[in-house]
């Protein structure tokens, strides 16, 4: 049996979406934060997510977040000294985070989770990582449009020059490296994609993987879209599957969760060729509407969905 490719992980668990989570911060019990991060650490994670935001189930105000910061964050640094990505879209959020984390305890540097086009503040951002010597996420579903705007990239050569933009803006203004560089190509629920966003993602990363300039880059996703609204019993193996073939065009990390999805199935199991003949008939012929094709791949998705429920 050949051996399934390495995927570095970001534990996901700490996010109001998962019920432990949500429990531990209705009660601000930081025993709850810090038993998901150890959890996570001991389970293989290489960096683990700090996500404190609302969700549909929890209101979560921004001066809660705020004030919690100093309490959590070291609270989970005595628990683990794996890295820790601070995941908001609001600089506020991290230059509070970066305060109360204390570098000598990790192991690793922190990870500014994320950078996009669109973000408010982003120079500010760009500036804040190259003070506190971050990691960051580089979001690549949003672009830079040649009239100066930003919207959604539908186009890998789109997402391929917003992926250049940011590096040049990272390493000469914030003096990363590639290697501190985590690019998101995007991914979508597979079973929903009538805009073909999954194959989107993966011609990104295999136009940045065969690009010499980029050598080194790093490509990650949040892996719990992907198999969204598919039944339990194959969403994770949909998803681990998905790891399998993306890891074939660059992708060397995954936002995934450490106990269900995070570990690749080998090449040679069946679900990884079935997934690739599904996104393979998610490409629109010529003629054809990029939603046809989308709808084709939501047909091969559901019979893979069926043939394991019955099995």
């Amino acid at each position: 049996m050949s051996q399934a490719p390495r995927i570095h992980i970001i534990g996901e668990l700490i996010n109001n979406a998962y019920a432990r989570a949500r429990k531990a911060w209705e009660a601000r019990d930081v025993t709850g934060y810090q038993h998901l991060a150890k959890l996570q650490s001991d389970a293989g994670a290489d960096i683990v997510n700090l996500n404190v935001d609302g969700t549909q189930k929890v209101s979560v105000r921004v001066a809660e977040m705020l004030d919690f910061l100093p309490i959590v964050i070291p609270a989970i640094q005595s628990a683990t000294d794996v890295a820790i990505s601070f995941d908001n879209p609001n600089i506020e959020y991290h230059k509070v985070a970066l305060k109360a984390f204390d570098r000598s305890k990790c192991r690793g540097k922190p990870l500014f989770n994320s950078l996009a086009a669109s973000r408010q503040k982003l120079n500010e951002m760009i500036e804040l990582i190259r003070e506190h010597d971050m990691r960051c996420i580089v979001m690549a579903s949003e672009c830079f449009r040649p009239d100066g705007s930003t919207g959604q990239s539908l186009d890998p050569a789109m997402s391929y020059e917003t992926i250049k933009r940011f590096v040049d803006l990272l390493v000469t203004r914030a003096g990363r490296t590639l290697d501190d560089i985590i690019v998101d190509p995007g991914l979508a629920p597979v079973g929903a994609d009538t805009y073909g966003l999954v194959n989107i993602g993966l011609d990104t990363m295999q136009l940045c993987s065969a690009d010499p300039h980029l050598r080194g880059l790093h490509f990650s996703v949040g892996l719990s879209n992907f198999a969204w609204g598919t039944p339990k019993a194959v969403k994770p193996l949909l998803e681990r599957a998905y790891l399998t073939l993306a890891s074939r065009v660059g992708l060397d990390y995954a936002l995934a969760n450490v106990e269900a999805n995070s570990l690749p199935l080998p090449p040679e199991d069946p679900l990884v060729d079935r997934l690739a003949a599904a996104l393979q008939a998610g490409r629109a012929a010529a003629g054809e509407s990029v939603e046809d094709a989308g709808f084709r791949q939501a047909e091969k998705v559901m019979d893979i969905c069926s043939d394991y429920i019955s099995a």
